[in-house]
């Protein structure tokens, strides 16, 4: 009795951390899951939103009740006025969700201003490195009212290290349509952008087009990674305590 007490109380911290490891893992495991089924649900209905046919633009009086999620990817289809000697550039190195765009350019960000008053910024498209002055591609900046076909996003979060903004080189790194009308004196505007599918402009510049729903999903081979280390812990914790079981009757038996 008085050889197993000791030998017991040296197994309770060893046998606590990796109690508290195992259930760590098993709760990244356990929320790979749950990430994965709620990505899967978000492709599902950005998929359908995307398939429907544009609706009409919320009305200015509803911005304010607007939730991010409700936005993200709706078509809508609208008649406005486009500012082009407002337009506002905002870097890229590339899209995810538009294969036609590559390489480091520029998204073109213009407000424009309903019938009924009110301003939409829209996202018009994309343009090339060197080609971000509005004198190289003067066929785009089509003038008097446009119909516009697009989708709402909402204003882009601003990450960790991405550059702050120089508003004095028109030069923005987030989308974020309420930052740009603030630095540029455009006046109260939606608390959404539109990107642009269409008309496309004459030239070709700005490039509108419609997005690719690709989002990367390796949440299940995370979830497999996890589980996979908990099972790891549990074969080498069972071996340990073998082995120190071992010990002790070879101890006991000597």
């Amino acid at each position: 009795m008085t050889d197993t007490a000791p030998a017991r109380r040296g197994l309770l911290v060893p046998s606590l951390a990796a109690l508290i490891a195992l259930l760590v893992l098993l709760s990244l495991g356990t929320w790979q899951i749950e990430r994965r089924a709620w990505k899967h649900s978000l492709l599902t209905i950005i998929s359908l939103r995307l398939a429907a046919p544009p609706g009409p633009l919320p009305a200015p009086d509803a911005w304010a009740r607007l939730e991010a999620g409700d936005l993200e990817f709706r078509r809508v289809a609208f008649r406005a006025e486009l500012q082009h000697d407002q337009e506002a550039l905002v870097f890229t190195s590339g899209s995810a969700l538009r294969p036609d765009v590559s390489g480091h350019g520029y998204w073109v960000f213009t407000p424009a201003r309903l019938p009924g008053g009110g301003t939409v910024v829209v996202n018009r498209g994309f343009v090339p490195e060197g080609r971000q002055d509005p004198r190289k591609r003067p066929e785009g900046q089509v003038a008097g009212p446009v119909e516009i076909v697009g989708m709402l996003r909402p204003p882009e979060a601003r990450g960790l290290f991405t550059p702050a903004d120089n508003p004095g080189k028109n030069l923005w790194f987030v989308r974020d349509p309420l930052a740009m009308a603030a630095a540029k004196n455009w006046g109260t505007v939606a608390p959404f952008f539109v990107d642009q599918e269409g008309p496309l402009p004459p030239g070709g510049l700005p490039r509108a087009g419609a997005i690719t729903p690709k989002l990367p999903d390796n949440h299940l081979q995370y979830a497999i990674t996890w589980y996979g280390l908990a099972a790891v812990l549990v074969a080498v914790f069972a071996a340990w305590l073998r082995s120190r079981r071992r010990e002790r009757l070879s101890t006991n038996s000597g």
